[in-house]
C-alpha cells in the first residue's frame, strides 16, 4: 500500500494569537524588546585571531514570535541577534558574558526571559500596518551610525537615540536630524529622529569606543575602517 502525503499551504495556516498568515519568516520576527541594563556583553571571535576573544556590549534582548530570545548587538550595518553574526574575518559568536561574575552562557538570562514574556503579553495589541511602531526603547551602549558620500574619505558620525521596533519584526536605528530639532535632549520619540538606514549615505555602525577613536582619528580605527569600505 502507497501512503502519499498531501501538500499544504502555508498560506492557510493561521497564527491563533496574531491572525496572520504562518509562515517561517513570521514565526521568527521579533515582537518585542528589553533593554540590556547591566552590562552584558557578546563574546566572539575571528579568523584573524584565532585564539583569542573579543566583546561588545549587548544592546537589548529580543523576543521572537515563535518564543526564541536572544541577544541583539548594532554588528557592520544591521542590529543582529548574537549567534547569527558575522563579518569580512569570519566573525563567530562563541556566548554570552557577564564580566562582573566572569560567567560565559549561552542562553538569555530568566529575569530578561521573564520580562519579555510578560511585556509581550501585557502590551499585547492589534496593528493595521506593517510599518506601524510597536516599541521604541533608548540606545544605552553608545551606538554611533556612520555617515560617508565618498568612499570613506570623509565621515560623519551621529549618535543612536533610539531603537524602533516595527509591527513587521524589523529594528531600525534612529539618529537625529539637527534641522528638526526644536527642545533639548532628544529623546526617544522626538519628531526630528529619523531612521539611519533610510539615508543612503549611512554605512556602518559602531559602540562608542570605536566612535572615539574614528572622531580622534585613530589610525588602527581608520584602517579598519578601509578594510571594510574594501569590495
Amino acid at each position: 500500500m502507497t501512503t502519499t502525503v498531501a501538500e499544504h499551504n502555508s498560506d492557510n495556516v493561521v497564527n491563533i494569537f496574531t491572525g496572520q498568515a504562518w509562515s517561517p519568516t513570521l514565526d521568527t520576527q521579533f515582537i518585542r524588546l528589553a533593554p540590556e541594563l547591566d552590562g552584558l556583553e557578546m563574546l566572539y571571535t575571528n579568523s584573524a585571531h584565532p585564539d583569542t576573544s573579543f566583546s561588545i556590549k549587548i544592546l537589548c534582548w529580543g523576543l521572537r514570535e515563535n518564543g526564541d530570545i536572544v541577544g541583539l548587538v548594532p554588528w557592520l550595518n544591521k542590529i543582529t541577534p548574537c549567534p547569527d553574526i558575522s563579518d569580512p574575518l569570519d566573525g563567530k559568536w562563541e556566548g554570552y558574558y557577564d564580566p562582573g561574575t566572569e560567567e560565559i552562557f549561552h542562553d538569555a538570562p530568566l529575569h530578561k526571559a521573564l520580562e519579555l514574556e510578560m511585556a509581550a503579553e501585557y502590551y499585547e495589541c492589534n496593528y493595521e500596518n506593517p510599518d506601524d511602531v510597536v516599541q521604541e526603547i533608548p540606545d544605552s551602549i553608545g551606538t554611533h551610525a556612520v555617515f560617508s558620500n565618498d568612499g570613506f574619505k570623509t565621515l560623519l558620525l551621529k549618535e543612536v537615540v533610539s531603537w524602533r521596533l516595527l509591527y513587521n519584526g524589523k529594528i531600525h536605528a534612529l539618529v537625529v536630524d539637527e534641522k528638526k530639532v526644536v527642545t533639548t535632549p532628544v529623546l526617544p520619540g522626538d519628531v526630528s529622529l529619523y531612521e539611519a538606514d533610510s539615508d543612503a549615505e549611512f554605512r556602518y555602525f559602531f559602540q562608542h569606543h570605536i566612535a572615539n577613536k574614528i572622531k580622534a582619528k585613530d589610525p588602527e580605527a581608520l584602517a579598519a575602517i578601509a578594510t571594510l569600505s574594501e569590495p
